[in-house]
């Protein structure tokens, strides 16, 4: 099986963006989903700045921002689903999503740990 994370990273990118796009503006949004959005795409940024990286350490340190985006991302996925209870269930399959992708975060990390 031919597995994308690039593609992945992107895909995951734009839903969220899809989703954010469906809720109203207030005070307490504006700020949570602007933080999101920069998360969130940050990580197929940093994904694919680590495909292209110069050295082994340069891509062992996007990786690592790939996997402290992704947490972040978490997190305020958590904060908008408690401000928008409107959206919980497509903000619960966003976070569902980055759970995964912080797994396979985690895994890559540890795997480079063990090789250093």
């Amino acid at each position: 099986m031919n597995y994308d994370l690039e593609k992945r990273t992107l895909d995951f990118s734009k839903r969220i963006i899809e989703v954010l796009s469906s809720l109203k503006t207030n005070l307490v949004n504006k700020n949570l989903i602007s933080q999101l959005v920069r998360s969130a795409t940050s990580v197929g940024a940093n994904y694919r700045e680590a495909n292209g990286a110069s050295s082994k350490k340069d891509f062992r340190n996007k990786i690592y921002i790939c996997r402290k985006e992704i947490q972040e991302t978490e997190y305020w996925i958590e904060l908008l689903a408690k401000s928008n209870p409107e959206a919980k269930k497509e903000l619960a399959d966003c976070w569902k999503e980055a759970h995964e992708l912080i797994l396979i975060f985690n895994k890559i990390s540890s795997t480079l740990k063990k090789k250093k």
